[in-house]
């Protein structure tokens, strides 16, 4: 989930997007807990993510940590972000609910929020400016699901005990 400066930087960032550029991204993503997310892992490299997912994405000059954007295609705000903090991934999560990305036992973006609680396992809130984050941590990562108007907006990956509110 993001705010106004991030969407504006995320919009930015999607337009110079090549469709070559897209290749990388898997579509539909998915979301393994505690381990994953497009593939993507917390501690993973930049030449590590840029193997994975290609060397052309968007980058966020305004935003507290190096940040990649990633579209599903071209001049479309929807995919993923991947965070970096000396150079290794320190946050990953989708933007704009892309069409088809999976976590676990099937559950899809635009669930509602009982299919989270009922999937996900024990999670607890954080509220974060106009949405949730229901997360769960494990020993060095935590996983993810946000919430919007009651459904299952986004996905999201980072170091346990990071702030989910994006």
């Amino acid at each position: 989930m993001i705010g106004p400066m991030r969407l504006a930087a995320i919009l930015a960032a999607t337009l110079v997007l090549s469709p070559a550029a897209l290749a990388g991204l898997p579509n539909p993503g998915k979301l393994v807990p505690g381990r994953s997310l497009a593939g993507i892992r917390i501690g993973e490299t930049q030449r590590q993510v840029t193997a994975a997912l290609g060397r052309s994405h968007g980058v966020c000059t305004g935003c507290a940590f190096p940040t990649w954007y990633f579209s599903v295609r071209a001049f479309d705000q929807h995919g993923l972000a991947v965070e970096f903090a000396r150079g290794h991934v320190s946050a990953v999560y989708t933007i704009w609910q892309p069409d088809g990305w999976t976590g676990p036992k099937g559950l899809t973006l635009g669930a509602p929020q009982a299919q989270v609680d009922a999937t996900a396992g024990a999670l607890f809130q954080v509220m974060c400016t106009g949405y949730d984050a229901w997360v769960h941590d494990r020993k060095t990562v935590r996983t993810v699901y946000y919430i919007l108007n009651g459904g299952l907006w986004g996905f999201g990956l980072m170091r346990a005990n990071a702030n989910p509110c994006r």
